[in-house]
């Protein structure tokens, strides 16, 4: 315990010292810092969906000056410093833990992750559940998380057989305004397919957003593979037949 402290102590003095003699340390501000900070949380993510822990501990490290230099900004103009935050989300963890520091008794995690969503209404005096997601969100991570939201209070389908059932639904719906052609209509009830999609996932313990990215960097390796081969081939891309490019798609997925 005492290295770590002293580990963050050592944090906490370069960032002093950043702070009063690095030009660009010091000319940046809490809304300077934000796209930074959004862009760090990304890198995180990728490193976490790649399993690479050294890069993990890497982009953490990003993420931790990040939070510090938030918290120097805050001491200089007075509202909190570290100390602050440290004891915020300490006091926050106890008041929401009460089955550790109470007298409440939980049967499940599920029952841990009900009685958090409650206690968060009580504390901050919300007039709604989803007041919490924040409106920046992706479509995606928000579809996820007001869904997660409202199961906490009750409101929910009662098993995924219902919820998959609810996807062939607007299956059906979306291509009977494509066959005819109804182009607002298309959009709302594509919209309805992605949110019974996501909560199908949801059901199935699938993390949406997770499974998405990981499509996507699938398709990215494949296409790059076909993008490497046509070179070696000394072809343009556009050059190539759809077949011959299907032929190194499949080389890909093999190798993988």
């Amino acid at each position: 315990m005492e290295e770590k402290l002293a580990a963050f102590r050592r944090l906490l003095i370069i960032m002093d010292e950043l702070r009063a003699g690095c030009p660009w340390d010091r000319q940046q501000t809490l809304e300077s810092l934000r796209y930074l900070t959004i862009e760090e949380t990304y890198e995180l993510s990728d490193a976490i969906l790649e399993k690479d822990m050294n890069a993990i501990k890497k982009e953490l490290g990003d993420l931790m000056l990040h939070l510090v230099f938030y918290a120097k900004i805050g001491s200089e103009s007075g509202h909190f410093d570290i100390k602050d935050v440290l004891d915020s989300i300490s006091e926050k963890l106890i008041e929401r833990h009460p089955h550790i520091y109470g007298e409440v008794k939980v049967a499940d995690a599920e029952d841990v992750k009900n009685n958090w969503e409650k206690i968060k209404l009580r504390e901050k005096d919300r007039k709604s559940v989803l007041d919490g997601v924040p409106n920046s969100l992706p479509a995606m991570v928000k579809a996820f998380r007001m869904q997660e939201k409202v199961h906490g209070v009750g409101f929910d389908w009662e098993d995924a057989e219902q919820v998959w059932e609810k996807v062939q639904e607007e299956i059906r719906e979306l291509r009977y305004e494509v066959k005819n052609s109804h182009q607002a209509q298309m959009e709302k009830e594509f919209g309805d397919l992605l949110f019974s999609l996501v909560n199908y996932a949801r059901f199935i313990g699938v993390n949406p957003e997770d499974a998405l990215e990981r499509t996507n960097k699938k398709f990215l390796r494949r296409f790059k593979y076909i993008e490497e081969k046509s070179r070696l081939q000394g072809k343009e891309l556009k050059e190539m037949t759809l077949k011959e490019m299907d032929a190194f798609w499949d080389e890909a997925k093999q190798e993988e």
